[in-house]
Order: structure tokens, then C-alpha cells, then sequence
């Protein structure tokens, strides 16, 4: 029996830190995984100012396993959707440098083995996940899952952070995604839902290892305006 092909997608932005020990612990997240799947990193670098990129280059020359590609301004939408059009796997697990959860990896799996779903969405807010993080990052979590909720018709419970899915089906919704940056990853699991997309939720525990690299307040006007875009987009004009 011939292993699944997984690509795994990674934007990073600022990282040159702890690129390697990320890429690293990844690989031994994934050896649990061999038997079955094959696999593949795709690093989608965006406009760092460090040397993020060169270390990733340099990851790349040693192991075959890793792919860097630059994309020239910090927006981790468009960094997410030109790596997943550069992904060769069946599989696409859009994940992040930080996150990388073994049971994650663990769910999402068996669930695509077994022909359970077309998308797997790493839920923090559903029943029995743990998010540790700070409270204002779990309230600003809530108050964007309402937003979307009420003003986009999200029926999940959650659509941003680590999520899985087979890549065939899947393209076409992104191409009518209309969106980069944090609301990419929210509109692709909306459009999913509205295109019949089978999507299944798996409850993911999270805490938060170090402050995000973008202050969360400076976020609210893009959020808000990308937001007042797709709702004239997807419920009004109906696109």
C-alpha cells in the first residue's frame, strides 16, 4: 500500500531564532507518522528583516524534507495561499512554527486515512480543548469567532490557527478566497462550509510560548475593514 503524501505549510516571518529547533522537533513530531504518510515542509517566508531566510535556505541544503520560498511583504495570507499552490501532497496541514501539535497531526490523520473528512479544523473552542493562552488573546479568539458568526455565517467554532485538508477539493475554494492576511484563514473555512465541504473539528490544547510578534491592537483596522469586505462579498453580493 503506497503512503499518503503531506505537505506541511508554515508561514514564518521573523524566526531565524528558532527555525531550526522548530523544524527539528517537527520531524520527530512526525516520525510517529512514517508508516503511512510521506511528507513534505514548506517554509513560506514573508518579508522578515532578520535572516530568517537564509536559515532556511541552509535547512534546506542539508534536508530534502525542507523547502523555503520568499515572498516579499509580511502578510501571512498570501504567504499561506503561495504555499499551498507550491504543496505537491494530497494532504495540506497549514500549521504554524510555534504550534506544531503531535496530537494534531494524530487526529487529523486517522481522520483522512479513514475518509472522514475533506478539512480538519484544530479547534480551541471546542469540547475538550485547552486554551491556556493570556485572556486578552482568548477574548479577542471569542469576539472574532462572533463577528464571523454573525456577520459571515461561520457554523464551526473556530477557523484560525493549525487546520488540515485534501488539497484536490480544496483549490478551488481558495481561489475565490479574497483575503490575505489574519482573515485568510477565516474565510477559507467559511467558503469551505458554503461549498458542501465534509470539515470535522478536533479540540486542540494551546498555550502561548511567547507574545505574538504583531501587537494585537494594531491588528483591529485591517481585521475590521477585511471583515466589512467579505460581508458585502459573501452575504450581500453572494460571491
Amino acid at each position: 500500500m503506497s503512503k499518503i503524501s503531506v505537505s506541511i505549510v508554515i508561514p514564518v516571518y521573523n524566526e531565524e531564532k528558532i527555525l531550526e529547533s522548530a523544524v527539528k522537533n517537527l520531524k520527530k513530531t512526525l516520525s510517529e507518522f512514517s508508516e503511512d504518510f510521506d511528507f513534505e515542509l514548506i517554509l513560506a517566508e514573508n518579508g522578515s528583516s532578520d535572516n530568517t531566510l537564509k536559515k532556511g535556505e541552509e535547512l534546506s541544503a542539508k534536508d530534502p524534507f525542507v523547502t523555503i520560498f520568499h515572498h516579499p511583504e509580511p502578510d501571512y495570507g498570501l504567504a499561506l495561499q503561495a504555499g499551498i499552490r507550491r504543496a505537491k501532497g494530497e494532504i495540506v496541514v497549514c500549521d504554524e512554527i510555534d504550534l506544531c501539535l503531535p496530537e494534531f497531526y494524530r487526529d487529523s490523520l486517522k481522520i483522512f486515512k479513514e475518509g472522514g473528512a475533506e478539512m480538519v479544523v484544530g479547534s480551541k473552542r471546542a469540547k475538550g480543548a485547552k486554551d491556556q493562552r493570556p485572556f486578552g488573546r482568548r477574548f479577542a479568539t471569542f469576539i472574532l469567532n462572533m463577528m464571523l458568526k454573525i456577520l459571515l455565517g461561520l457554523k464551526g467554532t473556530d477557523t484560525h490557527g493549525v487546520k488540515a485538508f485534501v488539497k484536490a477539493p480544496l483549490m478551488p475554494v481558495m481561489d475565490k478566497c479574497l483575503v490575505g492576511k489574519d482573515i485568510f484563514a477565516s474565510e477559507f473555512v467559511i467558503r469551505a462550509e458554503r461549498a458542501g465541504i465534509k470539515i470535522a473539528e478536533v479540540p486542540v490544547s494551546l498555550d502561548e510560548k511567547r507574545a505574538p510578534s504583531i501587537n494585537l491592537i494594531k491588528r483591529v483596522p485591517k481585521v475590521l475593514s477585511n471583515l466589512a469586505y467579505l460581508f458585502w462579498n459573501i452575504r450581500i453580493k453572494k460571491d
